[in-house]
Order: C-alpha cells, then sequence, then structure tokens
C-alpha cells in the first residue's frame, strides 16, 4: 500500500492556483501525527526539489522557490496541504509528498514517498 497519497494536480494558466493535499496510510499512517512531511518536486531533465516542510512540532520551512507564493498546512487528521499561488510554467513537475518518523525535519531523509501529482502551468 502507497503510504502517501497526493492529489490536486492539474492544469492551470499563470497566475491561476491549486492546492495540493496527501493523505498518509499503510505503514507511514501509525507516524503521521509527529513525523516530519514535505513537499517535493522534480520535473523533466532537473534534479528533485525540496518546496517545503513542517515538523512533527509545527515547524515549517520553504525553498527559496516557494517563498512568497506557496503555503504548507497540515490539518488535525494529518493530512498534508499545499496551497500554491501566483503559478508560473516554470511550476510545471511532479509534486510528492515524503515524510520521515523523525519529527525534525534538520534531520529527515524522508524514506516514504507518494506516486505524485502532476502540476502544469501554461503561459
Amino acid at each position: 500500500q502507497v503510504p502517501l497519497v497526493e492529489s490536486g494536480g492539474g492544469s492551470v494558466q499563470a497566475g491561476g492556483s491549486l492546492r495540493l493535499s496527501c493523505v498518509a496510510s499503510g505503514d507511514f499512517l501509525i507516524h503521521a501525527s509527529y513525523a516530519c512531511m514535505g513537499w517535493f518536486r522534480q520535473a523533466p531533465g532537473k534534479e528533485r526539489e525540496k518546496i517545503a516542510t513542517v515538523s512533527g512540532g509545527g515547524q515549517m520551512s520553504y525553498g527559496d522557490s516557494a517563498k512568497d507564493r506557496f503555503t504548507i498546512s497540515k490539518d488535525a487528521k494529518n493530512t498534508l496541504y499545499l496551497q500554491m499561488n501566483r503559478l508560473k510554467p516554470e511550476d510545471t513537475a511532479m509534486y510528492y509528498c515524503a515524510g520521515d518518523p523523525l519529527g525534525s525535519c534538520a534531520l529527515a531523509s524522508f524514506p516514504y514517498w507518494g506516486q505524485g501529482t502532476q502540476v502544469t502551468v501554461s503561459a
């Protein structure tokens, strides 16, 4: 069973918004309440990039590409969200949710991954 399930991707015009969701399941479910969780993305031909993370204690961290446009959050059911505003064509990528039972994101290696959801932004 896939430990993390993403949804919410799609096609949008530049300047638009999308909200991605990530639901914990399978082996990761028991860790979700205290785990470090985060969003990553990978575009064709590029390295995987960290977008944002939230620690078990609620501390958030953002990569440079996400600052001022994207917001990570986690609800009481441990569903992880990524609100993406003012989207740009360069945001086009496969977006992945990841988790680590280690609550501190500073030391996380993210052994749990979802299968990804595609985001395509047209000019």
